[in-house]
């Protein structure tokens, strides 16, 4: 099977399997909860909302200029802002929930004059950012009661030998591995080592933050569709929606989450219904926040389309 054969099937792979996820939270639960969590929305909610991505967003395109500089890539902040905004908002409209990274680092690759380093920097970027909301995950879970506690050292422990597993492989194999698997380790390394000279604290604390402004958006989705619950008990319940929305395999940001969200309210004794409710009213202010995305994204169509006019 050819590498372009295998992506296609993974991409089909990927769809039928949110559709899946999808399918079945309508079999047990309906589609009422779809709709409250859509109806229950107000613009109070939306205000705050489009604050806290506006806060996020910074933070995060501040941490991939940093990210980048360490790699040798020169991106103004102002750049990374508007960019971060366009990914975001395709991330939250196509399948997958990561071609709109793809498409930052090609355009800011074309751009400037490198789409390899760049789309490297936009990988490490993302990377920052998912362990950190696993590490915060893991330290609200394990400090918090949650339905998932009695697995957490489980996976703490997993966690860390997996990563011992692949930091001997990775010593492995640069010492026996064939050049394209050495070279990948050799660019990895050297790339970490460029990141760290730009502040790895201030790439963990920007993703903390994101993480906190995430999280308060679940709480404030989760709020309005009716579930009352104390900080204490919602918190933990937030971090593990958030994980697994986090997962590749979705449509337009639904599937996993909706179905984690079913299931971990249902354990929390809150209602599988409220869960999914919350997940949808989540998603749905994800993608009104993050609209002035798509206001940067047609301001892009109308200059390309201006430029090949004159030319």
């Amino acid at each position: 099977m050819t590498p372009s054969a295998r992506r296609r099937l993974w991409n089909w792979a990927r769809l039928l399997g949110a559709a899946a996820v999808i399918a079945a939270i309508i079999w047990r639960v309906g589609t009422g909860p779809f709709i409250d969590g859509l109806r229950t929305i107000d613009m109070t909610s939306i205000a705050a909302a489009a604050g806290i991505t506006l806060m996020t967003t910074c933070c995060c395109a501040w941490r991939w200029q940093r990210v980048a500089r360490g790699l040798g890539v020169e991106l103004s902040l102002r750049t990374a802002i508007a960019a971060y905004y366009r990914s975001q908002f395709l991330n939250a409209t196509l399948p997958g929930g990561v071609l709109g990274d793809v498409h930052r680092g090609v355009l800011y690759g074309r751009h400037a004059g490198d789409v390899v380093r760049v789309l490297r920097s936009v990988f490490w970027d993302r990377a920052a950012g998912q362990v950190t909301q696993v590490i915060v995950a893991l330290f609200v879970l394990i400090v918090l009661p949650s339905p998932a506690r009695p697995t957490v050292v489980i996976l703490t422990l997993a966690s860390m030998a997996i990563i011992v597993c692949v930091l001997l492989l990775g010593r492995t194999v640069t010492r026996k591995g064939s050049w394209f698997q050495t070279h990948v380790v050799h660019t990895a390394a050297t790339d970490l080592r460029g990141i760290s000279l730009n502040g790895w604290l201030g790439i963990f604390l920007a993703s903390c933050v994101a993480v906190a402004g995430y999280t308060t958006i679940f709480l404030i989705a989760a709020h309005a569709v009716g579930a009352t619950a104390s900080p204490e008990r919602m918190l933990p319940i937030a971090m593990l929606v958030l994980l697994a929305a986090a997962i590749p395999v979705n449509i337009a940001g639904f599937g996993p989450r909706e179905g984690a969200a079913a299931w971990v309210f249902a354990a929390a004794g809150l209602g599988a219904s409220y869960g999914v409710a919350a997940a949808t009213a989540y998603g749905i202010l994800g993608l009104v926040a993050c609209l002035p995305g798509a206001a940067i994204l047609a301001l892009g169509w109308l200059r390309r389309d201006a430029r090949t006019g004159r030319s």
